[in-house]
């Protein structure tokens, strides 16, 4: 398995990781075993892309429901799975040890415990979130915005934030493919054929089974993918400790190369164990981060794909095995320390994001390093797909529909999705061609700060409409505002904006991750507003959801009478005063 996220969000940037003991060349020869090997895996979950529309045969793909969450219907193995496959990527299986290897532990080993975290988190209010979809049809949690509050602008911010912030982490993906394909020998350099063919043929198989198969491929493509991760990590952690001197060593050599000073700056390299002044950010990293991941719309298409609430439960309490390997994968990184990896690419410069690949092929038989190769490239396909579809449905219903062509069909929603997820695809592969990947790692980053702004409208509505749906959307716009001000603020070695999440708290003087200052004065903006329009007694727009549609399970009989006659994102018109006459509706 990867990691969670593509890139985490509070990780440093890829010139900030650069570094690290040289003691070996990097071999820019093909390995060929190593690429047949990989090649023969990449065929096979082709195969299985194109075959899954076969998979629980629907009668017909041309709806968002069957195309987009794959009826939801899968069952807890099939979700653990999809989620797993969706929340642990294949950039993350090259950043968190890449991190470990430059930084240490607060810029690498704080996703472990926000993976512990998060499920708890998820436990609480994801149930519900399905619930509500479930009841009312929603495949967004912009139409459950929409449904909440009747408000279309908090709507359309809840839909473009999570879009925009979804796109830099479809790149990620496809970084996570370059630097497979660099270590193996082909990609990179200055040959531009040599260099692109390889991720222009990956890109064109995905696009091509994503539109035929929508979220039926990744979901079974998933199944490979983690296997054969769970393998190699196992494998790794087991075998490579013994081949450089122990544990102790490992330990040993990682917290020398923390402790010596960087030339640059003259500070310590990174951080062994987070010393008093980290720990504001090491804690602010873990629980923004893990916030936000259910707040992106790839997170949230995987969770309502599954077929009752109680699928959700059960997975927020298996999916932590994930974070069990987690740990172990990053380790590798301070293997690769004491392994003396060399992480020169074939442009000859450094690029920490190479550690893993090159670790792989350093001590491990071409065949195995192939395995290895091919579980980082399919562990990219698998949420770049997920990704792709649920940023396209995010545009069919919630731009597409709301604000374009209103009396369009499910069959037209799902035409317009399937071609939106082909050109989010082609804007991310551009992306990478055309940019720098360290543009690519910037912007999720910014997108994770982005996207936790989103939290009170979608999870606070989740339990209570007291909160204005004015108050709401200044809040976020102030967050965004705050946010993004600060990001740009950041400098690194390498850029002198957007060169990291972390900024200084107001009044702590302690470094904090920016999301999550920026959360808090959202939510004090939204507090006060709030206060301020319910004694000026300004309308709140429509609740089109009811109590018990929060508890509604699989099999609930309102919910085929009521999705059959109704249109999710239909409403009546406004009524003067509002709907509900202005008053807040009650605390759910």
């Amino acid at each position: 398995m990867s990691a969670p996220l593509a890139a985490p969000p509070g990780a440093p940037s890829a010139d900030a990781l650069a570094g690290g003991p040289t003691a070996q060349v990097t071999d820019s020869s093909v390995n060929t075993t190593a690429l047949v090997v990989l090649v023969a895996l990449f065929a096979v979950v082709t195969v299985l892309g194109f075959l899954a529309s076969r998979w629980r045969r629907a009668e017909s793909l041309d709806s968002l429901d069957e195309w987009g969450l794959g009826g939801r219907k899968f069952g807890t193995w099939v979700t653990w799975f999809l989620l797993g496959g969706d929340l642990y990527t294949a950039y993350t299986f090259v950043a968190v040890p890449a991190a470990m290897f430059s930084l240490g532990a607060v810029a690498g080993f704080f996703a472990v415990p926000y993976t512990i975290i998060l499920y708890p988190i998820i436990f609480l209010f994801m149930a519900r979130l399905w619930s509500v979809s479930h009841r009312h049809g929603y495949v967004t949690t912009a139409d459950f915005v929409r449904g909440r509050y009747d408000d279309r602008h908090l709507s359309l911010a809840v839909s473009v934030t999570g879009f925009v912030a979804t796109m830099p982490y479809i790149a990620l993906q496809l970084v996570g493919i370059q630097a497979v394909l660099e270590v193996a020998g082909v990609g990179g350099g200055d040959n531009i054929i040599a260099q692109d063919a390889p991720l222009l043929i990956a890109f064109a198989v995905l696009a091509a089974y994503t539109y035929s198969s929508g979220l039926r491929a990744p979901a079974i493509i998933a199944f490979v993918k983690d296997a054969l991760i769970y393998v190699v990590i196992i494998v790794a952690v087991i075998y490579l400790p013994s081949q450089v001197g122990g544990w102790d060593d490992i330990f040993g050599a990682a917290q020398d190369k923390m402790a010596t000073p960087n030339p640059d700056t003259g500070a310590p390299t990174g951080s062994f164990i987070p010393g008093d002044g980290q720990m504001w950010a090491y804690a602010t990293l873990g629980l923004g981060s893990a916030m936000a991941l259910f707040m992106y719309p790839h997170s949230v298409t995987a969770s309502l794909s599954s077929g009752s609430r109680n699928t959700i439960r059960r997975n927020a309490a298996i999916l932590p095995a994930y974070s069990f390997v987690l740990g172990l994968l990053a380790l590798l990184g301070w293997v690769a320390i004491a392994a003396g990896t060399d992480v020169t690419g074939l442009d000859g410069e450094k690029n920490p994001q190479l550690v893993v690949p090159q670790l792989f092929e350093d001590f491990f038989p071409d065949w195995f390093v192939g395995v290895a190769f091919a579980a980082i490239a399919i562990g990219a396909l698998v949420p770049a797909a997920i990704m792709s579809i649920a940023a396209a449905n995010t545009f069919s219903r919630n731009i597409y529909k709301e604000w374009l062509k209103k009396d369009a069909t499910p069959q037209q929603e799902a035409k317009v999705s399937k071609l939106m997820s082909l050109v989010v695809k082609a804007f991310a592969l551009v992306f990478v061609l055309t940019l720098d990947k360290q543009n690519a790692i910037n912007f999720q980053l910014l997108g994770g700060i982005w996207i936790l702004q989103t939290f009170p409208a979608i999870v606070f509505s989740l339990y209570t409409r007291w909160f204005h749906r004015k108050a709401l959307l200044a809040g976020w716009a102030v967050g965004m505002v705050y946010g993004t001000v600060e990001a740009y603020q950041v400098s690194s070695a390498a850029t002198d904006h957007f060169g990291g999440s972390l900024a200084e708290i107001p009044g702590l003087g302690d470094m904090g991750y920016i999301a999550i200052t920026a959360f808090a004065l959202n939510l004090v903006v939204t507090v006060l507003l709030t206060v301020l329009l319910h004694a000026l007694k300004v309308p709140n727009g429509r609740d089109a959801t009811t109590a018990g549609d929060y508890y509604a399970d699989a099999g609930d009989p309102r919910v085929d009478s009521d999705l059959a006659a109704a249109d999710p994102l239909a409403v009546e018109p406004d009524l003067p005063g509002g709907r509900d006459g202005g008053d807040a509706g009650p605390a759910r």
